[in-house]
């Protein structure tokens, strides 16, 4: 059995964080850096069945390499919901023509969600004789010219259903994409996708699900991308450790957070003030760190900055109402 959660720390250590600032300076991931994950596996993780991947090594691993490189595992990260989603749908040839290539990570993915999440939505699905015609937008959408397929969502403006596709990441009639210029993780290609017209046939339709179910299905994306505030935690943590700064309360806390989230997903707790602490959390350590480091984290270029950066990305990234909400309320504190 793989001993995933020791892989991924090697991997973060010896081929992610070493070059992370430059990275982070270039907004270029190197593709060797996701060969490297596809090599040992890492793109199945959630396939079902996959051996020794329990939730809580699932985020073990994605905090873990969350803190190697945060443009790398974010752009990772939003495989796997394909490989889920797909390896649940119940179009059986969609399946057979994309699901192996995505475990084994020869075919890569990304998702655009953020359009059909909202109420109204920005994304919208029109039934056709032949599939669905997308109109609207995806405000959102990582790893454009990196990954090979999206997982496009969209609410079906008829009956509110939210209907998943999946489409070649590229240039397509009716689809185009406007680069965000992001604080951090620039090396992601995060992208604004605008649809207009674009014509998507039946047999490229993974899944129609319910309002409700789709709402069901959040909790654990939301749970996931706790991963991304809880890395950088942990790599800031680490560098706090080197400079000889008692970093004690630090882990403590984080151990609390993991908690928390682990308690959310569980039911026992909210989510919203999970995923609020996580991030509250990240840019406490991260200030820590600057401090810690002096003057010099005020040039450009060096780790404290960047996770200084990363951290602030995490305040809103992947968010949602509620989390801002339970954020703002933390923040304002005395």
């Amino acid at each position: 059995m793989s001993n995933w959660t020791e892989m991924a720390r090697e991997i973060a250590e010896n081929v992610l964080f070493p070059v992370a600032d430059s990275v982070d300076a270039d907004g270029e991931i190197p593709d060797s850096h996701f060969e490297t994950l596809a090599a040992d596996g890492f793109y199945g993780l959630a396939a079902p069945g996959e051996e020794g991947v329990t939730p809580s090594v699932l985020v073990d691993v994605m905090e873990t390499l969350c803190g190697g490189c945060l443009a790398t595992a974010f752009t990772w990260m939003q495989h796997h919901g394909v490989v889920a989603g797909l390896a649940a749908s119940p179009n059986t040839a969609l399946q057979d023509r994309y699901l192996d290539g995505l475990v084994d990570g020869t075919v890569r993915a990304g998702v655009a969600l953020a359009g059909a999440i909202p109420v109204p939505p920005t994304l919208w699905a029109r039934s056709v004789d032949d599939g669905y015609v997308l109109d609207g937008v995806s405000p959102f959408v990582t790893g454009w010219g990196i990954v090979d397929l999206l997982q496009v969502s969209a609410r079906d403006e008829f009956d509110d259903s939210i209907v998943h596709v999946i489409i070649p990441a590229q240039p397509l009639r009716g689809l185009t994409a406007e680069e965000l210029p992001l604080i951090a993780a620039r090396g992601s290609n995060t992208v604004r996708l605008k649809f207009d017209g674009l014509a998507v046939p039946r047999d490229l339709v993974s899944a129609v699900v319910s309002p409700e179910d789709f709402a069901k299905s959040q909790l654990f994306g939301s749970w996931i991308n706790g991963c991304m505030a809880m890395g950088i935690t942990r790599r800031a943590i680490s560098e706090l450790e080197a400079l000889g700064v008692d970093a004690d309360p630090f882990e403590e806390q984080a151990a609390r957070a993991r908690l928390d989230l682990n308690a959310a997903l569980e039911g026992r707790a909210e989510i919203a003030e999970a995923r609020a602490r996580a991030s509250e959390l990240a840019i406490r350590t991260a200030t820590a760190l600057v401090t810690a480091k002096g003057s010099s984290s005020l040039l450009a270029g060096n780790t404290a900055e960047r996770l200084m950066r990363e951290a602030t990305f995490t305040l809103v990234a992947a968010g949602r109402p509620a989390i801002k909400s339970a954020l703002l309320e933390r923040l304002g504190r005395d």
